[in-house]
C-alpha cells in the first residue's frame, strides 16, 4: 500500500519534480540572501568617525566628480593625507613648475546585508615630483640615550615621494550594522593594472659617530600600497612594497631583479607603521566619502605640517 503525500503536493512524478524544484529554489535563494550585489543605489547611511572640519581648522578639498571634464585636484592636495597621519614634523617638497594632478575616475560599489566593499579607480598625470620630507629630530631626542650609547635608530622614514604619472585603485570594505554602514578598511594601491607605482619612500639608520649624528644605510622602496585600518588602540598604516634597493643602487636590469626579490622579502617583515589617530580617521572617512559618491571630501588641517618649499 502506497503512502498518501503530504498535503500540498500533486500526484504524479512530473508534479514532484516541479515542487522539488521550487523547493530547491527557494531554498538557493535563502543562502545567497547574504551574497554581495552591485547596485547603483546605495541603501545604508555612512558612519563617521569626525565631524566635517570646521573653516578655520580645515585642509585642502579633493573634488570627487568623475567627468571627463573635470580638472582633478593638486598632488599636494591629494597627498596631503601623508602629514594628516605623520606623528612627525613634515615639510612639502615639489620640483618647479610642477604640473602633477590627481582626478578621481570611477567608483564601482557591492554590498550586502551585513558587508559592503567599493572599488575607486583615480590617476595621476603631469610631469614633477612631490616629496613629503619627516623631520626625525623629536625621536631622536626620544632615543638620545640609547644612540649615545652606541645603538642605531633603524629603518626611520626619512620620505615618500611620487614621481611623474600612474593609475591606482582605493579600497575600501566595511560592515552593516542594521541601516549603518562602517568603513574599516582603506587600501591605496598606487600600481593599478599591472603599472609601475610612481610612489617610493625612503629609510634610512640613525647613529652617532665621533659624537656627530649620521645617516646610513639609506635605501629606497618601491611602494604598492599603504593600508588604514578602524583599529583600537594606536593606530597603524600598513605598508606593501615592490621593491627595495640602497639609494646609491643603478637602475640595471640586475639591480631591478636584485630589488624585486628584496621587496618580496621585505614584505613578511615590514611591519606597520604608527600613525596619528586623526589622521587614520581621516583617511576612513575618505573611503566613506567615495562609497557615497560624494562630490568632495574635506581634510582636516595636519598639525604636523611644515612651511612649503622647493626642490631640495
Amino acid at each position: 500500500m502506497t503512502a498518501p503525500l503530504p498535503k500540498g503536493f500533486a500526484a504524479g512524478p512530473r508534479c514532484l519534480t516541479a515542487t522539488l524544484l521550487l523547493g530547491l529554489l527557494a531554498f538557493a535563494g535563502c543562502c545567497n540572501s547574504g551574497a554581495k550585489r552591485a547596485d547603483d543605489s546605495f541603501p545604508f547611511r555612512l558612519a563617521r568617525n569626525a565631524e566635517p572640519p570646521a573653516a578655520g581648522a580645515a585642509g585642502p578639498t579633493l573634488r570627487l566628480d568623475f567627468s571627463d571634464d573635470s580638472p582633478g585636484n593638486p598632488i599636494g592636495a591629494f597627498m596631503y593625507f601623508v602629514p594628516l597621519i605623520s606623528p612627525d614634523p613634515v615639510s612639502v617638497h615639489e620640483s618647479a613648475g610642477n604640473a602633477q594632478r590627481s582626478r578621481v575616475l570611477s567608483v564601482t560599489r557591492r554590498f550586502s546585508s551585513g558587508a559592503f566593499s567599493a572599488e575607486c579607480e583615480f590617476t595621476f598625470t603631469g610631469d614633477g615630483s612631490h616629496r613629503n620630507i619627516f623631520d626625525n629630530s623629536e625621536k631622536v631626542r626620544r632615543h638620545e640615550r640609547q644612540l649615545r650609547a652606541g645603538e642605531a635608530l633603524e629603518r626611520a622614514l626619512q620620505y615618500i615621494s611620487i614621481e611623474g604619472s600612474g593609475r591606482g585603485l582605493i579600497e575600501v570594505e566595511g560592515v552593516v550594522t542594521g541601516r549603518v554602514a562602517t568603513v574599516t578598511e582603506v587600501r591605496l594601491r598606487f600600481n593599478a593594472h599591472g603599472g609601475t607605482s610612481p610612489v617610493s619612500i625612503g629609510l634610512a639608520d640613525l647613529l652617532y659617530r665621533d659624537n656627530q649624528l649620521c645617516i646610513t644605510n639609506e635605501i629606497v622602496a618601491r611602494v604598492n600600497a599603504l593600508t588604514f585600518r578602524k583599529a583600537e588602540g594606536r593606530p597603524r598604516m600598513g605598508v606593501t612594497v615592490s621593491s627595495v634597493k640602497r639609494k646609491e643602487a643603478s637602475d640595471s636590469f640586475w639591480q631591478r631583479l636584485k630589488g624585486g626579490v628584496a621587496g618580496t622579502l621585505a614584505n613578511y617583515f615590514l611591519k606597520p607603521l604608527p600613525v596619528e589617530p586623526t589622521g587614520n580617521d581621516a583617511m576612513l572617512d575618505f573611503g566613506a566619502a567615495l562609497t557615497g559618491k560624494e562630490a568632495q571630501f574635506t581634510f582636516p588641517r595636519a598639525r604636523n605640517l611644515r612651511a612649503a618649499s622647493g626642490t631640495p
